[in-house]
């Protein structure tokens, strides 16, 4: 089972704030990523900055997405102050 993501917020070094369901506050870094396929558009800010929720997940303006799983598994938790 995976935790649907309800927001998301980009920031400007290639990492993504996420919202689960749960209320968890995740933070994914896209860097790796920004090598391969698709995702190398991305580079481009203004691209990167298209990111939006569609459905469970999101997706760029550009039809890039990701899997809830991968970004959950692949993300931290963002420290609380």
């Amino acid at each position: 089972m995976y935790l649907a993501i309800k927001s998301v917020k980009p920031t400007p070094d290639y990492h993504l704030i996420l919202t689960f369901e749960n209320g968890e506050v995740r933070q994914f870094d896209m860097n790796p990523l920004l090598d391969t396929g698709i995702f190398k558009e991305l580079r481009d800010v203004a691209k990167f900055n298209t990111v939006r929720i569609s459905f469970d997940t999101i997706e760029w303006e550009n039809e890039a997405d990701l899997d809830p799983e991968i970004l959950y598994t692949n993300s931290v938790p963002m420290i609380k102050n």
